[in-house]
């Protein structure tokens, strides 16, 4: 199979044509993901065209709800193996993007994908949301805080929110109906300074994976005691 070939088809089928070098990033993208997932467990879905639908083009799919044109500062939550902010910054090579997970192997794993793919403007950052969003440099610094990270809204959102400026956005990648998991969420959202616009329900294109993508803007400043200590919000989310 022609990698590159194949993944260029993928993205054209949602409108998004790419560039030889951006098909080629993804080709090498999905090697050192599979070739370091020997090694320590990156992700369940390895097969090469699960993982162009279900980690590529899953993470381009907020283009669906917000623009991405701009030169703007984004922070992935939560990253994991690199979902959604790699594949983002890959198509969108404008955007700053700060990458952050708690497990310094994996850490150590997207910066050595950014030094190989030769993306620029990205932070690849060792640490927990709840001490990360406390920090001066970081604190309502984002026009959009993205996160495919599995927690309940209520919760997520009081790790991402801190991160996004006044007028910026968090949207959080989820999957299944959320009805209930919206309406629990609502008073914490506002606590924080959040409010719910718009969502976007959909089949992720070529799979079986029903997606729902929450464009949550930021209206006012969060609280300063807000994201609580480590832990917290997920033993007791806000409500």
């Amino acid at each position: 199979m022609d990698k590159r070939a194949y993944i260029r088809d993928e993205f054209s089928k949602i409108q998004i044509e790419l560039s030889e070098k951006q098909a080629e990033q993804f080709e090498q993208y999905y090697e050192m993901l599979i070739a370091k997932n020997e090694v320590m467990n990156l992700t369940a879905i390895t097969e090469f065209e699960e993982v162009v639908q279900k980690h590529f083009i899953d993470s381009v799919m907020i283009k669906e709800v917000r623009e991405l044109d701009d030169n703007e500062k984004w922070i992935d939550v939560g990253t994991g193996a690199g979902f959604p902010g790699i594949p983002l910054k890959i198509v969108y090579p404008q955007l700053q993007v700060t990458l952050l997970d708690s497990l310094n192997k994996r850490v150590k794993f997207l910066q050595e994908v950014v030094d190989a793919l030769g993306l620029e403007q990205v932070e690849a950052l060792h640490g927990r949301a709840e001490e990360y969003a406390k920090k001066a440099e970081y604190r309502e610094q984002y026009d959009c805080c993205v996160s495919r990270a599995v927690a309940n809204l209520a919760s997520l959102s009081e790790y991402c929110l801190p991160f996004v400026k006044v007028g910026g956005a968090f949207v959080p990648y989820k999957s299944g109906k959320i009805q209930e998991e919206i309406e629990a969420a609502g008073k914490a959202v506002e606590i924080l300074g959040g409010w719910i616009g718009q969502r976007k329900e959909f089949m992720l294109p070529g799979s079986d994976m029903y997606r729902c993508l929450l464009y949550i803007e930021k209206v006012k400043a969060t609280a300063k005691k807000y994201p609580r200590k480590a832990g917290m919000p997920t033993k007791e989310p806000l409500h």
